[in-house]
């Protein structure tokens, strides 16, 4: 805040008492005698008396402001309370204009005042809470006067100080240090931030609004803002720079307006001379003639004026502010300049100033590259301003166009609009090899960059192909529509087959959805190209062609009913409105009403194609079947004859799966189609339960099965189709389990079934068994329902264990996943099924079902070495390798499945976590999932796992170091089973929440290493002493006083024994008790082994023995302070603190590894080892 300075007209000596008054309210007193505390205390007590200052300038200002700003206010005074101009930005427009004319009026009256309630504003609005000192200022051409103008800190007071000239005053601004670290105004988060740079500029706008007739061109008032302005935009202090700056920028572009008024009446005042100037010698008036040209001249010079101010805020702050290091004073800078530029062409839109925002343009922060493109769309899309944009269209087209590719989505939507505007203003531009560039983001993963780009290709391509006027004429209205609809298609036709970018059409007709819908969804217009039979080739569409228009039109049928969310593109709209809910229901009612009735025909002229009946059997599964046309018995029941006859002449698995689909989407509602598709399905599965029961039982005799090539074919696309229809209907009734289950344990002559075969009939019982147990609810009304179940299962179980050592992998594959399945989804049912109710029975695999499930894993999943080792490939093994990988984790994830629903003991999944890291980056999500899904059943035996996991593979280690042998691919090193071990803690991360799983993981350790040991001459050492090593990764894990109790559990194991320190052999030991011990130092293992404190019991000298005894007592001088109680209360209301240990404590812990003592300390919490 400012106080009211001593007035221009008083003394020296006033002026020096003002200054003094002002000191001692806000100045702070510079002292370098002191030092130390005394200093530090003094420094406190100047902040103190400098912000008391300040709150008491504060509130004095605030007084002189109301006084100021309420003087000449007659009867307004009655509505608008007398409040200081920053408390006006708060009060409204409305309010803001009737202050801002009662500051006019008292700035009449009393200029130096009310400039100084502008200057409190401005210092205000920068969220300053120091304090303002002003002094006048007697010659601005001083030469000393320059020199006095400084901004500096004084550590020592913690306060900062900028002196500036604001012609004719002399401002030092006092605020604290940190000032820069807090936030202010125009930076606060929330609403208020928001709303507060609204009404800032609105301040602006307003006050130069109010004062353009009047005091704006009184030389003073705005020379004084313009300097004031400038010199705090110039600032260090991020407040001051960023409110200055933005103020300065509003300002321009309000002296903008005010220079786009004059202009008009230049204008106006000029036409008006020239109509005086051409009237006759008696209609003409000589003085109103000079009186007009007198007007002229005044508001011509009005305008320079502005024009001057313009100039040198552009010079003073844009020039020095536009490369500023925050982004956000930056951005400001061409936001604005954009506004100058469209507003008033004929000062800003040159080279000159163009050039600032192409260089923007490459700033390394979006939000200045947005606002760049951004003031560009306001340019272009004025025909009028584009001859002015030729030189830097030429330019900058190149940094255009690669903006598009952006690494901010929003600018490179808004670059392509940009892109899109000016092809449409000139077509000369953008060159075909640009436009080729440019259209195939229509392929792109962003949808509203692909939206874009999809209006360029619309508006270019495709509203450009349409027939000649000539052709034109001869034509009726709706010939030549259907004319420029199959010109359009063609055109959109060719630019997919030249593309070759993207097989997709899906996205194709996305990106162009928004734009050319009404082409996409003319769907009468679609049909009959596609069924229309052409007298010549030239008129119609070849074969290719028309297979791409009907996946455009199975895509648009798609879009229209489920929207615009694809799977790999993001940026849609997640939840529609209800308008556009309406839209989706109106366009799936009409392509319904249309497609029920012309599908039939499109099936019967393209059944001959596997790949276009395919996509064609899709459009029923977005049907209406509520509409009245869906109604149509003779229509459906041609559809549903049709897609008969396609599915006798095809079997491939595109075609197969979109029937099953498609007859799930009409089976499913009930409507009055339903029971006409549904009938239709149950008589196509039973005419191929029927056919396949006569094709087993010519081949199927007693435990033999043969069949000659053409009988096994039948029997294989029948097999197929039962087993697509399979999953997805429930298809119990035909108690497929008994027809099949026979072909899974027959041999003949041949080999028993082909793999093929067998491959199907796994599925087919598979799918059989997960649709038992899912409506085992409504099904199983006894007991013996539920018997017969569980004997299918285990039948279905035994006879695929029997297929694991098929010779056919594929065979293997399926049998492992469909056990697996089987298995999951019974172990479900028992979780949810109702005990009021039958329901299924409890199975539990054979051991030897479970042993040959996890060595199938192990066999067919780690196989070879880790992936990323494999390089140089081609590009079809790398295909392979990842449809390989595929399987490998669809394998790893069904067995991982069952150990998370119980059907496995949690145990086994050791064998899985030994492969952590080896195929970390094939399986590492598998395995880490697992882990974490284990740990919520139950975190002990999840540990347990992990013990063994690592014990088993040392164990191995060890077997195989002492067979002498080769290397075993299943043996890994004692570097890779640490690095293991580390990874394995690292999953532990709330050390309170899994206390007792770590502590478990230690004391099994040391019993796995200690027990049964029994020391003689030959096994000094235990055989698995180094295991120590692996375990000391998890001490890290463990809490203090978890530590402390870990550690006296190894002196007990230890203390039996004769332990000599110095060998090498003991080095694990050593190493482990390091980790236990380097806890309370902050360090790890190895630097606690390598420092100093490493023990040396042996061959001690009597001046170390003494000096450790001596250390003990003020250790005990400083535990005394620490209560029971105390410690107890630190460990509730922190359990991840670590309680302190003295130093001398550490070394008695250190030199008593050889004791008998288990003690805990009393500051210690004991955990049961």
């Amino acid at each position: 805040m400012i106080p009211e300075p001593a007035a221009a007209s008083r003394s020296s000596r006033q002026r020096k008492n003002s200054r003094d008054g002002a000191n001692s309210s806000g100045a702070v007193n510079h002292s370098e005698d002191d030092s130390g505390n005394e200093n530090r205390q003094k420094s406190v007590r100047r902040r103190r008396r400098a912000h008391k200052g300040s709150e008491n300038v504060k509130s004095e200002s605030a007084k002189v402001s109301c006084s100021s700003v309420s003087r000449g206010r007659g009867s307004k005074q009655k509505h608008v309370e007398a409040v200081t101009l920053f408390e006006v930005i708060t009060m409204g427009r409305s309010a803001m204009q009737a202050v801002v004319d009662d500051w006019i009026e008292a700035y009449v009256t009393d200029r130096d005042s009310s400039l100084l309630d502008l200057i409190s504003f401005f210092i205000q609005s920068c969220g300053c809470k120091g304090v303002v000192t002003a002094e006048m200022c007697q010659n601005k051409e001083d030469s000393d006067l320059m020199s006095k103008m400084v901004e500096e800190l004084d550590e020592v007071a913690g306060l900062q100080y900028k002196k500036f000239l604001a012609f004719p005053w002399i401002l030092t601004v006092t605020w604290p240090m940190d000032t820069d670290s807090v936030e202010y105004p125009l930076t606060q988060s929330g609403p208020y931030g928001r709303w507060f740079h609204s009404e800032f500029c609105d301040f602006l706008s307003v006050l130069v609004a109010q004062c353009q007739h009047s005091v704006i061109f009184d030389s003073y008032l705005m020379n004084t803002i313009i300097s004031l302005l400038t010199e705090l935009s110039n600032s260090y202090v991020r407040a001051f720079r960023h409110t200055c700056t933005l103020a300065a920028v509003k300002l321009l572009s309000s002296l903008v307006g005010v220079a786009l008024s004059l202009s008009v009446s230049v204008e106006n005042s000029q036409k008006l001379f020239e109509v005086q100037k051409t009237k006759t010698l008696r209609q003409k008036s000589t003085v109103q003639l000079e009186r007009i040209q007198k007007k002229i001249t005044e508001l011509q010079e009005k305008r320079t004026e502005i024009e001057s101010m313009m100039d040198i805020i552009f010079k003073g702050v844009f020039l020095k502010r536009y490369r500023d290091v925050l982004p956000e004073i930056r951005s400001i800078c061409m936001e604005e300049l954009g506004l100058w530029m469209k507003l008033y062409s004929s000062v800003f839109l040159n080279d000159s100033y163009l050039k600032y925002v192409g260089w923007m343009m490459h700033d390394k922060v979006p939000d200045v590259r947005l606002k760049c493109v951004l003031s560009l769309q306001g340019l272009y899309g004025d025909p009028v301003l584009l001859p002015k944009l030729d030189l830097f269209t030429s330019r900058f087209k190149e940094r255009l166009i690669s903006m598009t590719l952006d690494k901010d989505n929003e600018v490179a939507v808004q670059t392509m609009k940009l892109l899109v505007l000016i092809s449409k203003t000139s077509d000369d531009i953008l060159n075909p090899d640009d436009y080729k560039q440019l259209l195939q983001f229509v392929y792109s993963s962003q949808r509203p960059l692909a939206a874009t780009a999809g209006e360029l290709l619309f508006s270019r391509l495709l509203n450009s192909a349409a027939p000649t006027s000539d052709t034109q004429d001869e034509l009726n209205e709706e010939q030549a529509e259907k004319q420029q609809t199959f010109a359009r298609l063609k055109a959109l036709l060719q630019f997919y087959q030249e593309s070759q970018l993207h097989k997709h059409v899906v996205y194709l007709v996305d990106s162009l959805w928004d734009c050319g819908g009404a082409l996409l969804k003319d769907w009468p217009a679609l049909t009959s190209v596609l069924l229309q039979e052409p007298p010549s080739q030239s008129q119609g569409l070849s074969h290719e062609e028309q297979a791409v228009l009907l996946e455009i039109l199975v895509a648009s049928v798609r879009q229209a009913s489920e929207g615009p969310a694809l799977a790999g593109r993001s940026g849609a709209k997640k939840v529609l409105s209800a308008r556009e809910k309406k839209i989706q229901i109106d366009d799936s009612t009409k392509l319904t009403e249309h497609l029920i009735v012309v599908l039939p025909k499109l099936l019967s002229k393209f059944s001959g194609s596997c790949d276009v009946v395919a996509s064609l059997m899709k459009i029923p599964q977005h049907f209406i079947l509520e509409c009245p046309q869906a109604g149509n018995t003779q229509a459906l029941s041609d559809l549903l004859a049709e897609i008969g006859a396609v599915l006798d002449l095809h079997s491939g698995p595109a075609v197969l799966e979109a029937a099953a689909r498609t007859y799930l989407s009409l089976c499913g509602e009930e409507t009055s189609c339903c029971s006409a598709a549904g009938a239709a399905r149950d008589s196509l599965i039973q005419g191929w339960v029927d056919r396949l029961t006569a094709l087993l039982g010519e081949s199927l005799k007693v435990d033999s099965f043969s069949a000659d090539e053409q009988k096994t074919e039948e029997i294989l696309v029948t097999l197929k189709k039962l087993r697509a229809f399979h999953n997805c209907h429930d298809l119990s009734q035909w108690n497929l389990f008994e027809l099949l289950s026979p072909l899974l344990s027959v041999e003949g002559n041949q080999g028993g079934p082909s793999p093929e075969v067998l491959l199907e009939v796994l599925q087919c019982l598979c799918y059989y068994m997960i649709w038992s147990l899912n409506t085992s609810g409504e099904t199983l009304t006894s007991r013996e329902k539920a018997v017969a179940q569980r004997l299918q299962l285990r039948l279905f179980c035994e006879r695929g264990h029997h297929c694991l050592s098929h010779s056919d992998h594929s065979v293997r594959h399926q049998a492992f996943l469909g056990v697996c399945d089987a298995l999951t989804a019974h172990s479900y049912q028992l979780h949810v099924w109702d005990p009021t109710s039958f329901g299924p029975l409890l199975y539990t695999p054979s051991p030897k079902l479970q042993r040959a499930l996890l060595t199938f894993v192990c066999q067919h999943v780690f196989v070879g070495a880790d992936c990323d080792s494999q390089s140089g490939v081609s590009e079809n093994s790398e295909v392979e390798r990842l449809e390989d990988l595929h399987r490998r984790r669809n394998l790893l994830a069904a067995f991982c499945k069952l150990i998370v629903h119980g059907v496995l003991e949690m145990s086994m999944a050791a064998e899985i976590f030994m492969y952590y890291m080896k195929y970390y980056n094939d399986f590492g999500d598998i395995i880490k999932e697992t882990m974490y899904r284990t740990r919520q059943i139950d975190k002990i035996e999840s540990a347990r796992t992990l013990v063994l996991c690592l014990q088993q593979l040392f164990v191995r280690l060890k077997r195989e170091q002492e067979s002498g042998g080769r290397a075993h691919p299943g043996v890994q090193t004692f570097t890779s089973i640490k690095e293991l071990a580390r990874r394995f803690a690292l999953t532990f991360g709330d050390l309170v929440k899994f206390r007792e799983c770590v502590v478990m993981i230690h004391r099994n350790g040391i019993e796995f290493v200690f027990q049964e040991f029994s020391q003689t001459p030959e096994t000094p050492t235990p055989a698995y002493l180094s295991y120590l090593t692996i375990l000391s990764e998890f001490s890290n894990k463990l809490l203090k006083p978890d530590k402390k109790t870990v550690f006296s559990y190894l002196q007990k194991h230890t203390a039996e024994h004769i332990i000599d320190l110095r060998e090498e052999c003991w080095q694990p030991l050593i190493y482990y008790r390091a980790s236990l011990l380097a806890a309370a130092e902050g360090e790890d293992a190895v630097s606690y082994v390598s420092s100093d404190r490493r023990p040396h019991l042996h061959n001690r000298s009597p001046f170390s023995k003494q000096k450790l005894e001596g250390s003990r007592s003020p250790c005990k001088v400083h535990r005394s302070s620490f209560s029971p109680s105390h410690q107890e209360k630190t460990t509730d209301m922190d359990p991840f603190s670590v309680p302190v240990e003295p130093p001398a404590k550490r070394l008695i812990m250190e030199g008593s590894i050889l004791g008998s003592s288990n003690e805990a300390d009393d500051d210690t919490v004991e955990v049961e080892v």
